[in-house]
């Protein structure tokens, strides 16, 4: 098996509310609802939600790990919520998952080892390391995946030639 055929593991910035209602839900929405972060992600990739905050436009501090799931398959719908018609997929979230809050592991992930790196998380949606991916689900489940992944300075994971901190999604 080569990296290429690894699962991938991705990080989602989204509301808790807006998580729980997903979670409840078995559905992934990324980007506001938009198609093209959902495209990226293959079946059998892990996906982690991070909030920022409790609610969507409101100071109401979170910053946890507040879900993690796999992506059940490869299909994308258009959901009709009347006037807003978001993008989803299928996730088959971990039950058992408990919240992680990011101080916690701040030192352990390589994901907050740059210099401002919490601008890449307005992108909304960027790729998780392996070693990310190891501390997270620990810290949520209690022990590692039983898988390994890909990492985004994988060969064929990510954008070509980027560094690790550049390997999100473009």
């Amino acid at each position: 098996m080569t990296a290429a055929d690894l699962p991938a593991a991705w990080l989602g910035v989204v509301s808790a509310e807006h998580v729980a209602r997903g979670v409840g839900l078995g559905i992934a929405q990324t980007n506001h609802g938009k198609k093209a972060g959902l495209a990226r992600m293959r079946p059998g990739d892990w996906l982690v939600h991070y909030s920022p905050h409790r609610r969507l436009h409101e100071h109401s501090p979170v910053q946890a790990f507040t879900a993690i799931g796999r992506l059940a398959d490869g299909e994308i719908w258009q959901a009709d919520e009347g006037d807003f018609r978001p993008w989803r997929r299928r996730v088959d979230y971990r039950g058992d998952a408990r919240w992680a809050p990011l101080a916690d592991l701040r030192e352990q992930l390589e994901l907050t080892a740059a210099p401002h790196w919490g601008y890449q998380l307005r992108r909304g949606l960027i790729r998780l390391s392996e070693h990310d991916l190891a501390v997270i689900h620990t810290a949520m489940i209690g022990e590692p995946p039983d898988a390994p992944v890909s990492s985004p300075s994988s060969p064929g994971a990510g954008r070509p030639g980027a560094t690790p901190q550049q390997q999100v999604l473009w």
